[in-house]
C-alpha cells in the first residue's frame, strides 16, 4: 500500500505530530506499506514568524514542493507540482486537504480516474462563513468523489453529512489532536519549577492566540474589567500572543481601569505555552469565528477548566457545560461574565473540572486516531 496526503504547509506542527503518528502505524502494521507526505510549500506568510525552529523534530516521509511561502505559489504551479508527485508516486490512496484548492481538487478527479482510492480531511463547519448556495452545490459534487472523509469534531462531520456524505463515509471524526506528550510534560515541568519556587500564584484567566479582531477580545476585556469591579477580585487576565490589535486592546486596558490586572505575554513558539497555562487556572477563547480552537485541546490536557465561545467548532465536543466549563455566545458579553463570576466565586471547583477535561480529551489522543486513519487507508487500499 502507497498513501499519498497532501497538505498545505510544513510549518504545521500538529499536522507533523498526527503524521508521524500514521506513518508510524502504517508501518507497524506492514513494514512494506509506504506513506509520502506532499507539502505545498513552507509557511502561509501571515503565519511565518509560527514556523518550526527545529525545537520539536517529527519523523515521517514528506517532500516540500516549494521553499516559500504558500501565498506565492500560484495555482499552475501547485496543479503541476501535484500531478508530477502523484505521477512519480503512483499511490494506492490519496489524502487531500479540503476543497477550496483547485489544484487538489483536480487532482483528486485525476486520481479518482486512475482507480486511486480518495479521502478528504476536512476542518470546516456550518458556522465557519456565509454559506452561498452555488458554493454548497459544487462542494456537494466534490465530496461525492471522495471515497472516506476525516473531520475535526461533530460540527465538521455535521456539515459533510449536511453536503450529502454518508454517515458511514466519516471514518474519523476526532482528527482535531495536537502533541499531548509534549505538551503534557512542559506543563508539568513549569508546574514543577513553580512550586520549588513557592511563588505566590494569583489566579488568572488566560487567552491564547493572535491579538486580532475575530478573536473577540475587546468582549473579553470588557467582561473581565466589569467582574473585578462588581466583585472586587484580585484574579487576573493573562494574553498570550501577538498581533494588530495590541495597541488597541492596550489601550482597552487602560481606559477599563485594570492595567494592574492585565498581562501582555507577548507571542511564544508553540511548546512554551504550557510555560503560561501552568501559571493560568482557566482558559477562555472568546472568537467570533473559529474552525475548531486547538488551543482549547492544549489546556484540556493540561487539565484546565475552559470557557469557549459557541462559534468556537470545538465547543460541541469538548465543553460540557458546568462539567468543564461553559460555552457563551460571543455577542453577549453578560453571559461571559457569568461564567467569569462562576470560576472567582468558586475556585474549589477549578481543580475538578480540569479532571474532567482530561476525561473529554482523550479521544483526541493523537496515536489512536492515527491508527484509525491508518486503518481507513488499508481497508481502501484494498478494495
Amino acid at each position: 500500500m502507497r498513501v499519498l496526503i497532501v497538505h498545505n504547509q510544513l510549518w504545521a506542527h500538529y499536522k507533523s505530530k498526527l503524521f508521524s503518528e500514521i506513518n508510524f502505524a502504517i508501518r507497524q502494521a506492514n513494514p512494506a506499506d509506504e506513506l509520502l507526505v506532499a507539502q505545498i510549500a513552507l509557511y502561509e506568510a501571515s503565519r511565518k514568524v509560527m514556523q518550526n525552529d527545529d525545537a520539536i523534530t517529527y519523523d515521517y516521509p514528506y517532500q516540500v514542493l516549494f521553499e516559500r511561502s504558500l501565498d506565492q505559489v500560484s495555482f499552475g504551479e501547485r496543479r503541476k507540482a501535484l500531478f508530477s508527485v502523484f505521477n512519480e508516486y503512483r499511490p494506492d490512496v490519496l489524502n487531500i486537504t479540503g476543497y477550496f484548492d483547485w489544484a487538489q481538487v483536480l487532482l483528486m478527479f485525476y486520481a479518482r480516474a486512475k482507480g486511486v482510492k480518495v479521502v478528504i480531511s476536512s476542518e470546516s463547519s456550518s458556522a465557519d462563513h456565509n454559506r452561498a448556495g452555488w458554493k454548497e452545490a459544487i462542494k456537494k459534487v466534490i465530496v461525492g468523489r471522495a471515497n472516506a472523509f476525516f473531520c475535526f469534531g461533530k460540527t465538521s462531520a455535521e456539515y459533510l453529512e449536511s453536503l450529502g456524505v454518508a454517515k458511514s463515509a466519516i471514518k474519523v471524526r476526532n482528527a482535531a489532536v495536537i502533541d499531548e506528550q509534549v505538551i503534557r510534560q512542559r506543563y508539568d515541568e513549569a508546574k514543577k519549577e513553580l512550586n520549588v519556587a513557592a511563588k505566590p500564584n494569583t489566579r488568572k484567566f488566560v487567552y491564547v492566540g493572535r491579538l486580532a479582531p475575530e478573536k473577540n477580545l475587546e468582549t473579553f476585556i470588557r467582561a473581565f474589567s466589569q467582574v473585578v469591579k462588581q466583585t472586587g477580585s484580585d484574579w487576573q487576565l493573562l494574553l498570550v500572543g501577538g498581533g494588530p490589535e495590541k495597541e488597541n486592546l492596550e489601550n482597552l486596558v487602560t481606559d477599563s481601569g485594570v492595567a494592574d490586572k492585565v498581562i501582555f505575554a507577548g507571542g511564544f513558539p508553540w511548546y512554551q505555552v504550557p510555560d503560561w497555562l501552568a501559571q493560568s487556572d482557566v482558559l477562555v477563547l472568546p472568537s467570533q469565528s473559529e474552525p475548531w480552537g486547538l488551543v482549547v485541546n492544549e489546556a484540556m490536557v493540561c487539565g484546565m477548566p475552559v470557557i469557549v465561545s459557541e462559534t468556537c467548532g470545538c465547543a460541541g465536543d469538548l465543553v460540557r457545560d458546568g462539567v468543564n466549563g461553559f460555552t457563551f455566545n460571543h455577542a453577549h458579553q453578560a453571559e461571559l461574565e457569568k461564567q467569569l463570576t462562576y470560576f472567582i466565586q468558586n475556585p474549589h471547583r477549578i481543580a475538578g473540572m480540569g479532571q474532567e477535561s482530561l476525561k473529554l480529551i482523550a479521544p483526541f489522543a493523537s496515536g489512536p486516531v492515527a491508527a484509525q486513519m491508518a486503518e481507513t487507508y488499508r481497508d481502501l487500499a484494498a478494495k
